[in-house]
């Protein structure tokens, strides 16, 4: 028996004499088994049930406690950290109590944010408890971005019984999301985590930090709310009361690493403890930033034309618009894209809508097409990008796939009757090359042009204009032979675009990207999670140095695909099962599930390096240069915690 919960999730609740109500009886026990993608509204399908049961289920006895308080009850003595779990119970702010072990005692010292919408008064006040200053307990503590506020709002349907409706929800989120919500440049450095961006986060302070916040999931995900003091201790009970791995990872010291610093008993401080000081410390509730933008916070005006300047690994750069029309309210808007391959000349057409969070924050959807192959981009595609306060511009990433695996690396500048430039063709020029055709992309582009008008930087001379429209500018170069190598500007009549063009002497190296890959058996039960891998070409910089951060990327190089074993036992034999790699360095996983022609009936999963070999690029030995990236093919992902609703 299933009780509907808004966005779409349904959460079986079962005991074990099969009474549908929360019981504290002896021999009574609540499982709830969220469903295999906790991914949100269902579409059209908006026509959820209120909290309050339907005749089908059994009341919920009101004397009876609720799961918040069972687990709350039973935590202490099995769990024991930091003395008692808050779990998601609400507990207004206390006063004028000494700080103790137990966070919910502490006094809360910090301003609050009040909280000024009627809804989320109605929704939320019924349980967190409001004060004189229009504060409402727990939630003006809190900061946080789309996604964060939306799971916390669904956390609090599923464990607490929150009465609310998904279009109820959705006005909450988006209030919370811009008035408790982070400052553009506090939401910026973390978008890769909402853009499902596959990064390796070189933001992690140290590996106690690492160990109590980042063994489960991305650092980006703390770093995606400020708190008071007080709150980050009381999330920290709550995920040693939900998740069971949680105390362990607060109370055991990283293995071979030096102690903790000493905490006021003069013992070192175990990595919650360090991990709490840290962020309370880096991500408190108030930051200078928050204090600047709040007064600046404005419906958004996004509405006209905007230029679309787009990469996506393995089929190379696209150009193209987008026009964005006002929607329903201030903050939704529609959306008609088109995209155009530099590289194949295919052509994409698409129609969206997008929601602006905080004023800065897009999330967005289009439409489906016909597509044939799973890294077709006529795809359905969510989108997530960050628009700079001025408004002139936007950065994220276009995204698809079962696991968004598959996406547009998207820059957007707003279009006007000054010139833009948004993009060079070929990706680089070699020393002494002579009569290249380069073909400048952009929009209101001068249709006049002398060769002096042209400025593509030191050592490369323009000695024609070939051809001029609007939107493209055709000019055939010579390269000195002994041209810098580096990024060069290219200036168009005062219009430029930043190291949009490199001069390389040679290719010195190959870096195939990503460097560490994830692909998840499928195809039976569970999606497939493909990977897409590309390569560069890099020449060493000024300093003749391989790998630091003056080399020039040349862009893609001619190379053929294969797969190596990653050598970790002695009859390894991963490679045979894994998967293929296509020569478009497309990664296609096996089925999940045993297999029986493995030894030990082993599911396909393995370790390999996916390898590129240039076809014409060589060493100075003579050799073939190769790069290869490391890929873990695993099974799939069972749960999901994503928060698709936002972009509806």
């Amino acid at each position: 028996m299933a009780l509907d919960q808004p966005w779409g999730l349904t959460v079986p609740l079962v005991t074990r004499k099969g009474d549908p109500a929360l019981s504290d009886r002896e021999g009574d026990h609540v499982e709830m088994n969220v469903p295999h993608s906790d991914v949100g509204a269902p579409g059209d399908e908006e026509t959820l049930q209120a909290q309050s049961p339907p005749s089908t289920v059994a009341p919920v006895d009101p004397k009876r406690p609720s799961l918040a308080t069972l687990i709350r009850k039973a935590a202490p003595a099995a769990l024991g950290l930091l003395g008692i779990l808050s779990a998601s119970v609400v507990v207004a702010q206390v006063t004028g109590k000494p700080l103790g072990p137990d966070p919910v005692d502490w006094t809360e010292t910090d301003t609050g944010i009040p909280v000024t919408d009627t809804l989320t008064q109605k929704k939320c006040g019924v349980c967190h408890a409001p004060d004189e200053k229009g504060n409402l307990s727990r939630i003006s503590w809190v900061r946080s971005t789309p996604e964060g506020w939306a799971q916390t709002v669904k956390r609090m349907v599923k464990l607490n019984g929150a009465a609310i409706q998904p279009d109820e929800a959705r006005q909450i989120v988006q209030y919370l999301a811009t008035y408790h919500g982070l400052a553009p440049e506090e939401a910026k450095p973390v978008m890769y985590l909402v853009e499902d961006r596959v990064q390796d986060e070189t933001n992690i302070p140290n590996d106690t930090v690492r160990t109590a916040c980042a063994s489960c999931h991305a650092f980006a995900q703390p770093l995606s709310s400020r708190r008071s003091k007080r709150e980050w201790a009381l999330l920290q009970n709550m995920h040693v009361a939900l998740y069971s791995q949680a105390e362990a990872q607060y109370s055991r010291t990283v293995q071979g690493g030096p102690p903790g610093p000493p905490g006021p008993d003069g013992k070192p401080m175990l990595p919650g403890q360090v991990a709490l000081n840290w962020l309370a410390d880096n991500a408190p509730l108030h930051t200078p930033e928050w204090a600047a933008w709040t007064p600046r916070i404005r419906p958004p005006h996004l509405e006209g034309k905007w230029l679309i300047s787009a990469t996506l690994p393995g089929k190379g750069p696209y150009l193209g618009e987008m026009t964005i029309s006002p929607g329903k309210d201030s903050d939704h808007f529609v959306t008609v894209a088109s995209l155009r391959s530099l590289q194949s000349g295919a052509q994409i057409t698409r129609k969206g809508q997008g929601v602006i969070y905080g004023g800065y924050s897009w999330r967005g959807s289009t439409d489906a097409g016909a597509t044939s192959q799973p890294d077709d981009p006529k795809g359905a595609e969510r989108e997530v990008m960050w628009f700079a306060p001025d408004m002139k511009m936007a950065q994220g990433r276009w995204f698809w796939g079962a696991y968004h695996e598959f996406g547009f690396n998207v820059t957007l500048t707003r279009s006007s009757a000054d010139p833009t430039l948004a993009a060079v063709m070929p990706y680089a020029l070699k020393a002494g090359a002579k009569g290249v055709p380069v073909h400048v992309y952009g929009n209101a582009l001068p249709l006049q042009l002398m060769p002096q008008d042209v400025d593509m930087g030191a050592g490369v001379t323009v000695t024609k204009i070939v051809s001029t429209s609007p939107g493209e500018l055709v000019v055939s170069v010579d390269v000195a032979d002994k041209a810098l190598p580096g990024q060069r500007d290219v200036t168009v009549k005062g219009a430029v675009l930043v190291k949009a063009l490199p001069v390389y002497d040679k290719i010195d190296y190959l870096k195939v990207t990503p460097e560490t890959a994830l692909a998840h058996l499928g195809g039976i039960k569970f999606d497939k999670g493909y990977e897409q891998f590309e390569v560069v070409g890099y020449a060493n910089g000024p300093d003749g140095k391989p790998k630091t951060d003056d080399d020039v990327a040349i862009g893609p190089v001619p190379v053929t695909w294969s797969v190596e074993e990653f050598q970790t036992v002695t009859y390894d034999d991963d490679k045979s099962f894994v998967g293929e790699l296509s020569q478009s360095a497309l990664f296609t996983p096996s089925t999940e599930g045993p297999n029986p022609s493995r030894r030990f009936s082993r599911n396909n999963y393995g370790e390999v390096w996916v390898v590129a070999t240039a076809k014409e690029a060589k060493d100075k030995f003579g050799k073939p240069l190769v790069g290869k990236a490391y890929l873990v093919v695993t099974v799939p992902t069972y749960k999901r915690w994503d928060q698709a609703e936002v972009t509806r």
